[in-house]
């Protein structure tokens, strides 16, 4: 019986039981996962020469795959790793130490406008680019049809996940384009999905709890990005990430300009960066707030966004991708939720990144400044 069956029987199994405790939950879950690494245990570990990783969006998620670059090369340091990546995230893929080769795909755009002619022109000319190179191994992190599709598109044996993980998106059609599906214990944190994923695709040791997380981040890149963009920042800065796609992860403006207000005292600038016109607008709006201790920079590229950040006295930001560039970084973060989702994409690799709020009880002002005072910013 393959693996992926016994995942989805396992999965049956526990959508059968009325109200199944965690811990039969957990046990059913470990006695696929065990069944699974039984099967693999007799392979030789792959000599692999070529590996495509896809992960193609979005921008938080993008970051937190990083890891698993430094994790193949610690044990396969000659493998030669391309990402397959959209192509508004190349430049920030491209710092990632071990990247051989950022490779751009359009699907955001191909999206858009799915009945042009010329669009599937570039689609077939994209497709036939990417078959030219041969890959021992392309593995999926994702989960996706959109991304399970594309990896398809790439000439090797196509690993992927076998199950969805809580709070993930995961779309169960991806199990008819994978050559082997690798099942995960469904609460697993972001970062660890994807580096229990790779590992088990390269048939390499699970990673441990105390392995160290390594995001690869080149930040002398970086800062010639930064220095491109001829701001004149002063020192020490704090920046504040306020933009989020979504209205309900917000922090309040009061709450923004208050804190604001107090690091301005404290002799701290703020810089308000964003991405869009309406982000512009908010940073604008808050920085009147703190007069000549603003900055609102211009539209900056994510390189420069990264060199930005890793200058900077501490990050403060709500759930959103730029905030996990700092935690990535482990620069001081401070990271703003209001749902309980910091189990599953805060960062807890560094005692840098203070992780605040849950579902009902949003981050508190008074919070804040405790984690900021903890930097000695307060």
């Amino acid at each position: 019986m393959t693996c992926a069956r016994r995942a989805d029987r396992c999965a049956s199994r526990r959508r059968s039981r009325a109200k199944p405790s965690g811990n039969l939950r957990s046990t059913s879950f470990n006695a696929c996962f065990n069944a699974y690494s039984d099967r693999i245990s007799g392979f030789p570990l792959l000599s692999v020469q070529k590996i495509l990783i896809v992960r193609v969006s979005s921008l938080g998620d993008v970051v937190h795959n990083m890891p698993v670059i430094a994790d193949i090369r610690r044990r396969h340091p000659e493998a030669q790793i391309d990402w397959l990546v959209e192509e508004s995230f190349v430049g920030l893929v491209e710092l990632v130490s071990g990247v051989r080769r950022a490779v751009p795909v359009s699907l955001r755009r191909w999206r858009k406008r799915i009945l042009s002619l010329e669009n599937w022109r570039e689609i077939g000319a994209f497709r036939r680019a990417l078959a030219a190179e041969h890959y021992d191994l392309v593995i999926d992190c994702q989960g996706l049809i959109k991304t399970a599709w594309v990896a398809k598109m790439a000439r090797g044996p196509l690993v992927g996940l076998a199950n969805r993980t809580d709070g993930a998106g995961f779309e169960w059609p991806v199990r008819f384009f994978y050559d082997r599906r690798v099942p995960i214990e469904p609460r697993t944190h972001v970062v660890e999905r994807t580096r229990q994923l790779v590992a088990a695709a390269l048939n390499d040791p699970q990673p441990q709890p105390g392995d160290e997380i390594d995001f690869g981040i080149d930040t002398t890149r970086a800062a010639l990005a930064l220095s491109s963009a001829n701001l004149n920042l002063p020192v020490p800065y704090v920046v504040f990430v306020h933009a989020t796609s979504r209205a309900d992860k917000q922090w309040p403006d009061t709450a923004w300009i208050e804190l604001g207000q107090s690091l301005v005292r404290r002799g701290a600038s703020i810089v308000l960066p964003w991405g869009s016109e309406s982000e512009r607008a908010t940073s604008e709006r808050l920085a009147k707030e703190f007069g000549a201790a603003a900055i609102v920079p211009p539209k900056l590229s994510l390189p420069a966004v990264v060199g930005l950040i890793e200058g900077a006295a501490a990050t403060v930001g709500v759930d959103t991708g730029l905030v996990h560039i700092a935690a990535a970084l482990k620069r001081p973060t401070v990271e703003l939720y209001n749902f309980a989702t910091a189990w599953r994409t805060g960062g807890y690799w560094s005692p840098n990144v203070v992780n605040l709020g849950t579902a009902g009880q949003a981050p508190t002002l008074q919070q804040v400044k405790s984690a900021l005072a903890g930097f000695g910013l307060l």
